[in-house]
């Protein structure tokens, strides 16, 4: 088992391998903890003395052996060369991340999907998933251009999300044709668009946020029934948009 998994992390590390196997990676106890929680199938995990260094590594430990969980005990430095991070904790996990689809998007009256159109930074998209789950969006769809949902650094900017939250990769052309089938109002997010002040009379709503830097696309533009905006100082040129998403998910949520 110990050369298949330090084989399996080492590859998961890379996008192409991550897409061959169907598995991610989880590092740090937080991370490893939620997806014990949330009930995630996690399929070995390396394990270094550092784990048992405080208590909460140390029940990290025994909790994935009493899951059945195969551990594999590495050094501290080894574990930190399997890492993307620099402070691995002790731990990084495999994990094997829920497949959702539409019919997991529970969209239902006055609720909100958030749509990612080419977000690529996983930091941010893993923000955005930590946001969306926390203001109870039904769900996010990530467009072309955004970033795999299951990068690392996505799966720990949602600190636990991405586990719990709905979250589906769709083409564009899918995207419209699952809008148009639950009947749900199309808005997307524009800096010249009007000032957003809750929903307006919208039931189920498919809420669409952009690029970091070329925004939301023209074709998808012109599908939307609204172009909103957050409004801004004077001189102010734009907000992150993990940021900005979490402040137009408060609008179109908090008058449900």
């Amino acid at each position: 088992m110990g050369d298949s998994l330090l084989t399996m992390v080492r590859s998961l590390k890379l996008r192409r391998g991550r897409e061959r196997r169907g598995l991610a990676l989880a590092e740090g106890v937080r991370l490893v903890e939620e997806a014990l929680a949330a009930g995630a199938t996690l399929r070995g995990a390396a394990i270094a003395p550092s784990l048992e260094g405080t208590p909460r590594g140390a029940a990290l430990k025994a909790a994935l052996g009493t899951a059945g969980v195969p551990l594999l005990e590495v050094s501290d430095r080894d574990l930190v060369a399997l890492a993307d991070t620099e402070h691995p904790q002790g731990i990084v996990a495999v994990l094997q991340p829920r497949t959702w689809t539409l019919e997991d998007l529970a969209l239902g009256p006055r609720g909100t999907v958030l749509v990612l159109d080419g977000l690529q930074d996983p930091g941010n998209v893993g923000a955005v998933l930590r946001t969306a789950h926390g203001l109870g969006a039904a769900g996010v769809v990530a467009l072309p251009g955004t970033v795999e949902l299951t990068n690392p650094k996505v799966l720990r900017g949602a600190m636990g999300s991405s586990f719990r939250l709905p979250a589906v990769a769709l083409t564009d052309d899918a995207l419209l044709e699952w809008v148009a089938g639950t009947g749900a109002s199309l808005w997307v997010s524009a800096a010249d668009g009007e000032p957003l002040d809750g929903r307006a009379g919208a039931d189920a709503l498919a809420l669409v946020v952009g690029n970091e830097g070329a925004g939301v696309r023209p074709a998808l533009a012109a599908a939307a029934t609204r172009r909103v905006a957050i409004p801004l100082a004077a001189g102010a040129e734009s907000l992150n948009v993990a940021v900005a998403a979490g402040i137009l998910l408060w609008e179109v949520l908090r008058d449900r």
